[in-house]
């Protein structure tokens, strides 16, 4: 610890979510002395509300989903979810991971441990006193100061409010406040059609006990993504029950006694009314800089309310910000990433640049869709001349085998002699396997050829990769001509 004052702290460490813990951990790695403050829940949204909780309930409902099944020579009676249990089994899940992370910094701290550096957790709300001091608030508690020679924002961002419709966490729900149901309600409709909304869709549909309407205020679901991977994931979603209103937008929610009224417009000019008895409000995030007070350490958040940093993660001389609070996407390994990155940075270890290229993503519908790097409409709006292969998972023997056929991987390579990959999109079984091993090759930047040295094993989800680069090189085994509408392939060049 410095020597100049003893209760000084080399860091202090705003926020215990992804990114403040990952900061924090990577800073006693170095022998530093570390005060972590967390005003809520030890994990943040990345553990209390977010992926871990969201996730738990996915699986759950996946679970549910295939035990329903009846075209697997079997059928099971008597098959009935409890929304209580799953939720119980959802805040074990949350317990497990949060008691873990106390745990450590438990163990690491002052008290237990005598080794290099040390991990304290103080209770509270930390709000900048001035750029080297934070002010602790919190309810019924003394008041107290921490002073340290480095500090990073990591509070994360919390759920955007619609204008004029206030959560009330019984009937209208953040993403946040999902566990507060206490049973399956019988009508959701669900405001936005983003990655949150569409799992949520995908969760409750999976349970078959709710009747899930999805608002999309875009023509497609997952706008930012191909309009065959939007297609996709629309369809998949009807299939699973779920009723989508395109190009439509919230106008306002009124209370009844027994039900919500949800008014929608649409963009013809008319108007409808849907009956619910929950709607969740899932339209984005926005970063969570309450009670910061970050006028006195000299800090001015942008526009969009977020913080601004250089390429180290850096606020200011002594201050950083890592995670949610500086930009989108709001992703736990890119807030790991940053709380690292900004430490390594403070403390001069070596390290590689930040580099946010070709970062894979689950997308936890049903079924999962994996994306990373490049899609069509980027490599378009760049000018980006490229080739593209699809192979539909019903010609893959393993998908075939667990009955899996829904499902597609879709690769983006330049259009050249020897391509390279620009991007793959992927749905279907064991997918988040399959992103990553397309990830790593990206990262080398070589010839798509070098993919075909290795042996695939049979039968793996892997191998249908295998035969979409056998693809765009002309050497596939099955042929898109003879297969048009399972096995494509296709190129584009700017005019």
């Amino acid at each position: 610890m410095t020597d100049h004052k003893d209760t000084t702290y080399d860091l202090c460490v705003i926020g215990c979510g992804p990114s403040g813990f990952a900061a924090a951990m990577r800073a006693f790695d170095f022998g530093k002395h570390v005060c972590i403050i967390e005003n809520d829940e030890i994990g943040g949204a990345g553990v209390r509300w977010g992926a871990l909780a969201s996730k738990t309930m996915w699986e759950l409902s996946r679970d549910y989903a295939v035990a329903a099944k009846t075209d697997r020579g079997y059928r099971i009676s008597g098959l009935e979810p409890d929304y209580a249990i799953v939720r119980d089994t959802v805040a074990k899940a949350i317990r497990e991971k949060q008691d873990q992370m106390t745990s450590q910094i438990e163990t690491f701290s002052p008290g237990r441990w005598e080794g290099p550096g040390s991990l304290t957790l103080k209770r509270g709300c930390g709000s900048f006193a001035s750029s080297q001091k934070v002010k602790i608030v919190c309810e019924d508690c003394k008041e107290e100061f921490v002073d340290a020679d480095k500090f990073v924002i990591a509070t994360g961002s919390k759920p955007r409010c619609f204008p004029g419709v206030e959560f009330d966490h019984e009937r209208i729900l953040s993403s946040d406040s999902m566990l507060d149901l206490t049973q399956f309600p019988k009508r959701l409709i669900i405001i936005g059609a983003g990655i949150v909304g569409c799992e949520y869709a995908t969760i409750f549909s999976n349970f078959s006990h709710t009747k899930v309407y999805l608002v999309d205020h875009m023509d497609s679901v997952i706008p930012y993504e191909d309009n065959d991977v939007s297609e996709f994931v629309s369809t998949c979603l009807e299939n699973n029950g779920v009723e989508i209103f395109h190009s439509a937008v919230l106008k306002d929610i009124i209370k009844q006694e027994e039900h919500l009224d949800v008014i929608l417009e649409f963009n013809d000019g008319r108007s409808q009314v849907v009956e619910a008895d929950a709607a969740l409000i899932s339209i984005g995030r926005e970063p969570n800089l309450s009670c910061l007070n970050l006028e006195h350490a000299g800090i001015i958040p942008d526009k969009d309310g977020r913080v601004n940093t250089d390429e180290n993660c850096m606020v200011s001389s002594n201050i950083y910000a890592a995670g949610d609070v500086t930009h989108l996407p709001a992703l736990v390994n890119i807030a790991e990433m940053e709380g690292r990155h900004a430490v390594m940075s403070m403390f001069g270890q070596p390290k590689r640049p930040l580099s946010y290229k070709d970062m894979s993503t689950i997308m936890f519908f049903q079924p999962a869709v994996a994306a990373v790097g490049m899609n069509e409409k980027m490599c378009r709006k760049k000018k980006v001349p490229y080739r593209a292969a699809y192979y539909a998972n019903s010609f893959l023997p393993r998908a075939i085998a667990m009955r899996a056929l829904n499902g597609f991987v879709k690769i983006i390579a330049t259009d050249e002699k020897e391509p390279k990959i620009l991007g793959m999109r992927a749905a279907g079984p064991q997918v988040s396997s399959t992103v990553m091993s397309v990830a790593l090759f990206m990262q080398q930047e070589k010839s798509i050829r070098e993919m075909l040295r290795a042996l695939y094993p049979h039968p793996t989800m892997s191998e249908a990769i295998q035969e979409c680069v056998r693809m765009l090189l002309g050497e596939s085994i099955f042929k898109p001509s003879a297969f048009p509408e399972s096995l494509k392939i296709w190129t584009w060049k700017p005019e």
